[in-house]
């Protein structure tokens, strides 16, 4: 079938690349090169797995475990659960159970692990692992997935290089036989992270660390309101003792006063430079602070940085009225957010594929995630640079700790430590407070919001304005997108004026979805007067347009050849040149949530489908993705055609199903995937041929989807993007100025899309990316998550019914 450029091929066969290896060459010995593997339904039958959950629970590790039995059922394989970790392993006998496909129903919402997880000292001797190879050996299980920390992963590592050994010392006694031997000779291992605590390196993000950012996102944002009713400051204590990371990024996401991290401890001096910020910023009118301190804090010298020795700090300095609050096991507690049911899924299927890629000289693995690339990388190679960072912080060498961190740490650190500064340098600005950029030739920098409102938005906004007031330029808030422009309604903004922004849904701006075309006269004109050298435009595929307008006007208005950049922000993510849009983390996990609450509505009642509209225009990333996290059992888009045959196949499918136990069923619907099949008809044609086994209900989830308080992952990502582009905007009008080339700003590098593409931030000129824009339906010609697509009906559907199509090729940016 061929729709919008994209190429589809029915097959029994899936070329996959669920989760591509990263491409650059610096890195590219580390990953494991598997591009167009061919994965056959049933091709590997006679083979067993076995899947446990070991040391520390995560939310996340239900979806991973759902994801390798539904893939090893799918390719043949029969799928065991070993209950309570190792301990089960060691013990045998009930916990050692063959899974099925409808075992793994409804667990997907789940958080801990339904398979359960212990602590399990006789595996660390080999008398223990002696009995665990013996029960695996029972079983035929010579494939092992194994979900945990870094002990649990040396752990699998040790038993693997035992193996054999252990296999000849149990012929030796007679357990098992020399048949059996040669039957399981050898043993493939799998690692995934789960930890909320993200402290392995080798991953961006372990298995339910999003999940505990939302915990602990919630708990400040509901603290918030109390806080300041009564002019308090609150000290909150979160997870991680070897790790900063969650209270760093905790921190990035709620404005917090001050944060205390393992890996960069503050100065002896702490205590005077903590009560003298919050002392200046009560003074200047502040009702309430926020400190968050990681379990692991420490000083300079290793000792303990606790909450009530904060408490005391304040109490004895400033006098202030203090509350502590431990989180606790709050942060490893609830449902998992849709990004760790997405990553769970991957990943799940990412190890059963590698399980049967592997030789006997195979390295171990670990499926980790690098950007949007999630790869396998050597299991031991991460355990030892995890364990580098420990002895760096034992020697008191910080930066080589928060370096081993990876980059991403290292950039989050850097931001929070400029953005929560209480004012600008005073360099920047004069005694009255009045910027000074224009006395030292400095820039006028403007943003805007072109498109519909998404979260993000306003934490975009309040990082671009921190980061250029921080370097003494002068930034204009245009209200209204060009409506507001054309107005006039453009306001110098100051450092103050976006303090609390970060938790606020919406666009504090204003934003419209009008482009200036019909009005670039008026545009140029108030661009003119306000002197403006440089353009943020936040928001949607319109906002893209905006900019390309602008660029091609180039011309014939000189003024606008100033540097322009583009930050997609959109639930629609369906913007050209970016992987990820700002707003739809969101807007996913609103969806995710309201279907977990319309499927738990129906406890109780007779078996039931509901069918649900989600927005997106003519995208369906929403919809597929939410597909995922929700474990629907079908999800219609535009960018993949389907006829009423393939509709009624689907009703057919669900009827066995639900005679097979399943007692709900979910079907999303993007609100344009077709004119005609509308969601009425969908709801309609299940209700009218499943009414002898189930019934039907709709739900139009409508705007809901764009309101609600940003994620974590959106609050940083815009505070990340918008930061980059500043930095990318100044270092433009830095080079025209020292050029003095008045031809500069008609260069196509100088009117921009800044976007996350495979493992990168990536500057593309938005005059280049109209070439793979569809503007009639408003999407990218390619689009990376449609090789989901076989994934989300793998996992929704028995192996002896699958369908499922090959994945596109993939888009050559470089042409």
């Amino acid at each position: 079938m061929f729709h919008n450029g994209q190429t589809y091929q029915r097959s029994d066969t899936v070329v996959v690349s669920l989760l591509s290896p990263a491409n650059d060459d610096e890195n590219k010995s580390r990953f494991f090169s598997r591009e167009g593997l061919a994965v056959t339904r049933g091709g590997h039958k006679g083979n067993a797995i076995a899947v446990l959950t070991s040391g520390g629970d995560s939310q996340g590790m239900n979806a991973t475990v759902r994801a390798v039995v539904r893939m090893g059922l799918y390719m043949g394989a029969r799928v065991y659960f070993i209950k309570e970790g190792y301990q089960g392993m060691v013990d045998g006998g009930e916990n050692i159970v063959e899974a099925g496909w409808v075992g793994v129903s409804g667990i997907i919402h789940k958080g801990g692990t339904v398979i359960g997880s212990a602590r399990c000292k006789s595996f660390r001797e080999r008398s223990g692992r002696l009995r665990a190879a013996a029960n695996l050996v029972k079983h035929g299980i010579c494939n092992l997935v194994v979900i945990g920390g870094d002990g649990s992963l040396t752990g699998a590592n040790i038993f693997r290089q035992e193996w054999c050994s252990l296999l000849d010392e149990l012929v030796e006694q007679g357990e098992i036989t020399p048949a059996k031997q040669a039957e399981c000779s050898t043993l493939n291992i799998v690692g995934m992270v789960g930890s909320i605590d993200n402290d392995f390196c080798g991953t961006d993000m372990t298995i339910g660390t999003d999940s505990a950012l939302h915990r602990i996102v919630e708990a400040v944002d509901a603290i918030v309101t109390t806080a300041s009713s009564h002019q308090r400051t609150f000290i909150l204590e979160v997870m991680g003792r070897q790790c900063g990371y969650l209270a760093l990024v905790g921190a990035l996401a709620s404005e917090a006063d001050f944060v205390f991290i393992p890996e960069w401890p503050p100065e002896s001096d702490w205590p005077d430079k903590l009560c003298k910020k919050l002392k200046q910023e009560r003074d200047l009118g502040q009702r309430l602070n926020i400190i968050i301190v990681a379990e692991g804090a420490i000083d300079r010298q290793g000792n303990p940085i606790t909450a009530e020795q904060i408490k005391k700090v304040l109490f004895n300095n400033l006098k202030q009225d203090s509350r502590i609050t431990v989180l606790g096991h709050v942060q490893r507690g609830g449902y998992p957010s849709a990004f760790d049911r997405v990553l769970g899924c991957r990943m799940g299927a990412e190890a059963v594929l590698a399980l049967f890629e592997a030789t006997p000289e195979s390295e171990a693995c670990v499926v980790s995630l690098d950007g949007n690339q999630a790869v396998r990388v050597p299991l031991m190679e991460c355990v030892e640079k995890t364990k580098r960072v420990s002895k760096c912080m034992a020697d008191f060498q910080w930066e080589e700790a928060v370096k081993l961190r990876g980059r991403s740490f290292v950039r989050n650190l850097q931001t929070y430590r400029m953005l929560t500064r209480l004012r600008p340098p005073k360099s920047a600005f004069d005694a009255l407070g009045q910027g000074t950029s224009e006395k030292r030739g400095g820039y006028a920098l403007a943003v805007m919001h072109v498109g519909a409102p998404c979260c993000g938005m306003n934490a975009a906004v309040r990082s671009f304005v921190r980061n250029c007031l921080y370097r003494g330029d002068v930034v204009y808030g245009i209200h209204d997108g060009i409506e507001g422009l054309i107005e006039g309604n453009v306001q110098t903004m100051g450092w103050s004026d976006v303090n609390g922004l970060v938790g606020q849904g919406g666009a504090f701006l204003g934003t419209k979805r009008t482009l200036p075309e019909p009005h670039m006269e008026q545009v140029v004109s108030r661009l003119k007067e306000f002197n403006i050298q440089a353009l943020l435009v936040i928001g949607g595929f319109e906002a893209f347009h905006t900019v390309l307008q602008l660029a091609d006007n180039r011309s014939r208005y000189p003024i606008l050849r100033m540097p322009m950049c583009v930050i997609p922000a959109t639930i629609s993510n369906n913007v050209p040149g970016t992987e990820f849009s700002l707003g739809a983390d969101t807007a996913l996990n609103e969806i995710t949530e309201i279907c977990d609450r319309i499927r738990q509505s129906a406890q109780g009642t007779k078996r039931r489908v509901f069918v649900v509209e989600t927005m997106g225009g003519y995208c369906g990333y929403l919809s597929t993705l939410a597909g995922l996290a929700g474990g629907a059992d079908a999800a219609y888009i535009f960018e993949e055609p389907f006829s009423v045959n393939q509709l009624m196949d689907d009703v057919m499918h669900m009827q066995a199903k639900m005679a097979e136990g399943v007692q709900r069923g979910l079907i999303l619907r993007n609100e344009y995937a077709n004119p005609n099949y509308t969601t009425e008809f969908i709801y309609r044609l299940y209700s009218e041929e499943g009414k002898d086994v189930f019934s039907a209900r709709m739900n139009v989830l409508g705007h809901m989807q764009q309101g609600g308080s940003p994620s974590p992952f959106d609050r940083n990502f815009g505070t990340k993007m918008a930061a980059k582009a500043a930095d990318w905007l100044i270092s433009r009008l830095k080079e025209s100025r020292e050029n003095k080339d008045p031809s500069a700003g008609t260069d196509l590098e100088t009117a921009v899309l800044l976007g996350l593409v495979r493992r990168q931030y990536c500057f593309t000129p938005v005059q280049k990316l109209k070439d793979i824009a569809d503007f009639k339906h408003r999407i990218p010609t390619h689009q990376w998550w449609l090789k989901l697509r076989p994934l989300l009906r793998i996992l929704a559907k028995h192996e002896s019914t699958y369908e499922v199509e090959a994945e596109p090729t993939d888009y050559d940016w470089e042409d």
